[in-house]
């Protein structure tokens, strides 16, 4: 309930806490015990699954939006997203390259169900099944209201109420783009993903197409790593 009344009380916390819980949950994961990083999962999914609920009455773009356009820019993304990914270093390897991150050390984690739980397991399938669900239904509403909603027309305008998700604007376009992407280790397709789905709502005028095509890649992007074992994408 006090939740619930900071998110009326301002339009803007109640579009940046919910994402800020999500990404704290995120940085969460294997910081605590062996495993943690699908327990944390878990508990992000269902987390951020309450806090869309506590925010989706007050943040009135919020809602999803079927179109052609919607699910095209989807397929599309995540087409874009697999088919590029060998020909670009990704985000650990840019910063080594760069000198800004450490080289050598233990190897990466890399998130795989079948070798923490047991191939074919019921754990396994648990927690791909939680994954996939995370990815595709509450990732999408989340950053997308925090990037698109609010971190979008806030670099436009302060008061970022009064901006119409609409409008381009270069610089917030670019730069919102730009953090969007550096989020994900796979940046480079990152930022196009992000101009996709930003112009996707200036053409469209609202927000829940973009949040319809986020949805549609990550779907098919979390069935792609299950069905290849493809885990380096996650």
């Amino acid at each position: 309930m006090l939740l619930r009344k900071h998110f009326e009380s301002s339009p803007a916390i109640c579009r940046v806490a919910p994402f800020a819980i999500f990404l704290l949950l995120t940085f969460c994961q294997g910081k605590f015990f062996a495993g943690s990083e699908y327990w944390f999962y878990l508990a992000k999914t269902v987390v951020g699954a309450w806090l869309i609920l506590e925010m989706r009455p007050f943040v009135e773009e919020m809602r999803w939006t079927i179109s052609v356009e919607a699910i095209a820019v989807g397929v599309g993304v995540f087409v874009m997203w697999v088919g590029i990914d060998p020909y670009y270093p990704k985000l650990g390897e840019l910063t080594a390259m760069l000198g800004l991150g450490k080289t050598g050390g233990a190897e990466p984690f890399v998130w795989n169900p079948h070798l923490e739980f047991g191939r074919n397991s019921i754990a396994a399938w648990s927690f791909m099944t939680v994954r996939i669900l995370g990815m595709g239904l509450v990732v999408p509403p989340l950053e997308e209201v925090f990037y698109r909603s609010f971190l979008y027309r806030y670099i436009a305008r302060p008061d970022f109420q009064s901006v119409p998700v609409a409008r381009f604007s270069l610089g917030p376009f670019l730069f919102t783009s730009t953090i969007f992407g550096f989020e994900h280790s796979q940046w480079m397709a990152g930022m196009l993903c992000g101009f996709a789905y930003q112009g996707l709502v200036i053409q469209k005028r609202r927000l829940g197409d973009a949040i319809v095509a986020h949805a549609v890649t990550n779907l098919l992007l979390g069935v792609w790593v299950v069905r290849k074992e493809a885990w380096q994408f996650l």
